[in-house]
């Protein structure tokens, strides 16, 4: 008789509660092998491939792409082929069990996907490419674990899995682009490219006559245009209703967060419920810069001019021993938005690099960031964060500071205002600042001595 045998979801972090299934790679009823990519999963820190951990036939996947599966539940189930190699008892498979659910446990169902298809998300257009992405929150926690990832081939086609990832939320189908990439392995640029383009639309021509021939509930699907094509600006009483601006989809229903973003929801939540936070607020005169600065390469220089006069900012603190260490180091938490979430990716050694280090470091960790391509590691440890949110908007912010760090920097956008000289006034540039910091492991003064640091180092002409 053969043996069934069930796959739970391993830990693909460091105690990621979940993970998100992007796209399987087998089907009910097909034959794998051992080690040959089942499935591809997306975290809070990557999009990491899974590999097979037996041979046999696939009697059942536990949920479709978009479905949110918890740590330990059963992922898919095999009926093994005693002719085909198994992995050894106890042997390791390269991602850690050790969060599974007790066998005694009910295994909690997958989250159900989002309402409307991921092809249907409006791809944004390839516009000119920013200096720095910043947000005005904090940061994220994230494992050092690093996944490797290799393009591997499926359906005929080379990819990485972020690419997948990428292509499915683009609605870009990944057969019909135009490959640049070594070995014939299709990149990232490719699939931004093609959705840029439209030329690679998922499902262009065949989509309409498949969707008509297994549309199963045929009068609720041909009710809902006539009710779109019936809306009104007006209530039943005759008063204006408020709608949608122009371009944003209403899906109207609940849509569980995932990857990226589900994680930083519950960081920022961590956060609020830990740190006493406070913020100082100041604007940095800038009105002696001389032309060709670099505010972002000025703003982290700063950073570190102020770390080394006040140590106790640049530091860590452990809420529940009261204890805090001071770095010797400033590695620097850059602050990245992204349209999936919130990455912060750790400049390091800020103190040791000139304006075109820091420009070069920026531009590298952003890149990867967009990528989908930065190792885990790299999205922790840092000392302190800097979030340049003023590049789109806003003047001053409370910053979350995300523990262990004790405090984060915001810089607002730039502007202009009359500055008191000799002699009558001066319109001067500046830069609007804040200061967040944990007040159980810093003082106002400690704090204050900081800002005027940064805003001192600020007005200096180069």
């Amino acid at each position: 008789m053969s043996q069934t045998k069930n796959f739970n979801l391993p830990d693909l972090g460091e105690g990621l509660p979940d993970a998100t299934i992007v796209e399987w790679f087998v089907k009910e009823g097909d034959v794998i092998k051992l080690d040959e990519p089942l499935v591809s999963m997306e975290t809070a820190k990557a999009v990491v491939e899974v590999p097979s951990p037996f041979s046999g036939k696939v009697l059942k996947l536990s949920g479709a792409a978009g479905d949110i599966i918890p740590t330990g539940s059963v992922l898919a189930s095999f009926e093994l082929d005693p002719n085909l190699p198994q992995r050894a008892d106890g042997q390791d498979t390269g991602h850690s069990h050790g969060h599974a659910a007790p066998a005694a446990a009910p295994t909690p169902p997958p989250l159900p996907a989002a309402a409307a298809p991921v092809a249907a998300e409006e791809a944004k257009p390839a516009a000119a490419e920013r200096d720095d992405a910043g947000t005005v929150v904090g940061a994220m926690q994230s494992s050092n674990a690093v996944h490797a990832e290799q393009a591997l081939a499926v359906g005929g086609v080379k990819a990485v899995p972020a690419v997948r990832a990428m292509a499915r939320k683009l609605g870009v189908d990944l057969s019909r682009v135009a490959v640049t990439g070594t070995d014939g392995a299709v990149t990232m640029a490719d699939v931004k490219q093609a959705a840029a383009n439209g030329t690679a639309k998922l499902g262009a021509a065949p989509a309409p006559v498949a969707a008509a021939a297994y549309a199963a509930p045929a009068p609720a699907q041909v009710s809902a245009p006539v009710q779109s094509e019936a809306r009104t600006p007006l209530s039943a009483a005759g008063k204006p209703m408020r709608t949608q601006p122009p371009g944003v989809v209403a899906k109207g229903q609940p849509e569980p967060l995932k990857g990226v973003r589900r994680n930083m929801a519950r960081v920022m939540a961590d956060a609020h419920s830990k740190v006493v936070p406070t913020t100082l607020n100041d604007d940095a005169d800038i009105h002696a810069w001389l032309p060709g600065n670099d505010v972002t390469a000025r703003l982290v220089r700063s950073i570190v001019v102020a770390a080394q006069k006040v140590p106790a900012m640049n530091a860590w603190f452990d809420g529940e021993a009261l204890t805090r260490t001071l770095h010797a180091q400033v590695d620097i938490g850059i602050a990245v938005d992204t349209d999936d979430g919130l990455f912060v990716p750790a400049l390091r050694n800020a103190d040791m690099l000139d304006a075109r280090g820091i420009r070069e470091g920026v531009n590298r960790l952003r890149e990867q960031v967009e990528s989908r391509s930065i190792a885990a590691s790299e999205l922790s440890g840092y000392t302190i964060s800097l979030s340049n949110f003023g590049m789109f908007a806003g003047r001053y912010a409370t910053p979350v500071v995300v523990p262990p760090c004790v405090a984060i920097v915001g810089a607002g956008r730039a502007r202009h205002q009359m500055t008191p000289v000799m002699g009558g006034v001066e319109a001067h540039k500046v830069i609007p600042l804040s200061v967040t910091f944990d007040h159980r492991a810093a003082t106002g003064g400690e704090a204050a001595r900081f800002l005027r640091a940064m805003m001192d180092d600020l007005a200096l002409a180069s």
